[in-house]
């Protein structure tokens, strides 16, 4: 697998998630209970950026009709998305959080 670097460590917050681009693809960046997760950042449902939303029990919720996606394997909770969102495998080198597009889930 090949992994780019994201962002740094210290610049994550703990349940804030940071957009990335990496090699055309929008990235979210999360630090969340005490791990960092790279899901890609659009909803299944509505085509809009999931790090505008909100983190909780490791869940990333869309901003505009509220479904959440697991962080660690991109599915959904509930309507009004059906379809997960893709995952990717992260490691941390240092500060630097390096994440491979090649996809988990």
């Amino acid at each position: 697998m090949t992994y780019v670097k994201a962002c740094a460590l210290s610049e994550l917050e703990e349940n804030a998630p940071k957009r990335v681009e990496l090699d055309g693809t929008p990235v979210s960046i999360v630090r969340a209970e005490g791990e960092v997760f790279a899901i890609n950042d659009i909803c299944s449902h509505a085509n809009v950026s999931l790090s505008e939303g909100e983190v909780e029990d490791c869940m990333i919720e869309c901003w505009l009709h509220g479904s959440a996606f697991d962080l660690r394997t991109g599915k959904p909770s509930g309507l009004p998305a059906t379809r997960p969102v893709p995952v990717y495998p992260v490691k941390i080198e240092g500060d630097d959080v390096l994440v491979s597009l090649t996809q988990e889930s």
